[in-house]
Parts: C-alpha cells; structure tokens; sequence
C-alpha cells in the first residue's frame, strides 16, 4: 500500500501480453536489469526521485501490475501471490534472467514472494517500508485501514488512476476494495519463510514508517544474508521524501559483496 502522490509526466513506455493481460512497462538506462516494484494504487511514476539515478548504472524496469496504471483490472481479487506470478511471467516473457528487485509498500511483498518461488530470478532484493506480516505493522497502520476508503483516497492518487486507467474512473472503488481487503488479510508470508530467501536483502524502512522497528529487526534477523538501514525524518513515502538518501543507500548496497551474518538467529 501507498499513499504518495506522484506526479504525472509524459511516458515512453511498452506493452507485454502477460498472461492475456496487457501490461505497460518502462525501459530505462543500461547495465544489469533491476526491477523497481510500485506501491498499492500507485502507477510507475512512483519511482520518477529513483529511475534517473538509477539508471545511470543499471537496466532499469518499471512494470505495472493489473489494475494499477496503464495495466487493466483482471477479474476476481487481488493477491500478492497473484502479483508476484504476474511479475514473474513479465520477467520471463522480456527474457531477463535475473535482475535486482527493488520493492516499495505491496511491491517490497511482491518482490519477496518472487523471491521465495523463484530464487535465481532475484540477484539482491531491496525492501522498501513494508512488513512481512500484519503484526509487524505499527499500530497507526491497522486504524488508517479502518477508516481508509475509496473518498479518503489521497486525490492525487484517485486522479492518477483516473487518468491513467484503460478501465475508466467509474472502476476505482472496485479495484481499491480488493486492494483493501487484501491490505487487511494476513500476507501469506511469516517469518520463518525468509530463512529461504537466499538473495542478499536490504530492508529500508522510514522512521516513522508503516513498519515497526523491532518488526524490521526481526525481519533482518530472519534472513541469512541482510541489512537494515532506518532513514531518519521520514515516513511511508521515505523514497520520495529523501530520494537522494534512499538512492545512495539502494546504490551501495547494489555494488557491494554481502556475506552472511556471523551471529546466530536468536542473537543479540
């Protein structure tokens, strides 16, 4: 889930057949390919603070899922499990081997799950601000579900997908209702799961973010090969309200090798 409202500029990007769904992706830079993976509700011009940086270096995919964007609805809910085979069919319909994942919100989820079922998809794999189960939410997270609804949507968003969407304004509430519903069921994903991942992973969390500190720590912990970066000042929307900070953060991590950790699980 996000609640950023990016800004929207003229694109240049393609469509893919997946699966019978269209779906629009962007191409940008050269190098090895790295996916950057958007928010619940938000389109690809989420990642416009990180593209250009990033892309001075790597291949620099922005797809966007159904019902999000340029990418139509499908019918039935919506699901991360859901998202994460639809993305990995994009990536295997391009051709890319492997790629860094880097995931914001849902698309930190949806970059998890990828992954866990597809392991040498994933060369190193960066969490932006999102829990791997509902418990590690803060508890500010659970009441602005409660009352969040399709009129409380920020406008800049409900505008975005107005504008953008091949299903028309008219399809909003239904697509956020199933997003909502998905935003308030268990993730599918527990902690034990990430002792599987074997990319390398990077967690990048806001410190008043929708994640809770101790919950990211245990994330860390749970994985063989991690680190664990707080970007201080900043919220749920820390990639655009210090883009340069998360850039730099994204782009040591990339180039450098990481080992496993040299304490056990249930360490200090």
């Amino acid at each position: 889930m996000s609640t950023a409202s990016p800004q929207v500029r003229p694109r240049h990007g393609h469509v893919a057949p997946v699966d019978g769904v269209p779906t629009y992706y962007e191409v940008t830079g050269a190098g090895e390919p790295l996916l950057l993976l958007h928010g619940g509700l938000a389109p690809a011009e989420m990642f416009d603070p990180q593209v250009g940086t990033l892309a001075a270096s790597y291949c620099v995919y922005v797809p966007e899922r159904f019902g999000h964007g340029r990418t139509p609805d499908i019918e039935g809910p919506l699901s991360y499990e859901g998202m994460a085979r639809h993305t990995i069919a994009l990536i295997d319909q391009l051709g890319i081997g492997s790629a860094h994942l880097v995931g914001w919100s849902d698309g930190a989820l949806v970059g998890l799950l990828i992954a866990l079922r597809r392991p040498k998809l994933v060369r190193k794999l960066i969490l932006i601000d999102q829990f791997v189960t509902l418990e590690g939410a803060v508890p500010a997270y659970h009441a602005f579900m409660a009352a969040f609804s399709p009129a409380t949507v920020p406008p800049g968003l409900a505008h975005l997908y107005g504008a953008l969407s091949p299903d028309g304004p008219g399809h909003f509430p239904i697509v956020f209702e199933k997003l909502h519903r998905m935003w308030t069921q268990p993730t599918g994903v527990e902690l034990s799961d990430l002792a599987h991942v074997t990319a390398p992973t990077l967690i990048l969390n806001g410190e008043e973010g929708s994640t809770s500190l101790a919950h990211a720590d245990q994330v860390r912990r749970a994985l063989t090969v991690a680190q664990l970066a707080i970007v201080p000042g900043t919220s749920h929307g820390l990639s655009m309200e210090k883009p340069h900070l998360v850039n730099q953060l994204i782009l040591d991590f990339l180039a450098h090798e990481q080992t496993p950790k040299l304490f056990p699980l249930d360490g200090p």
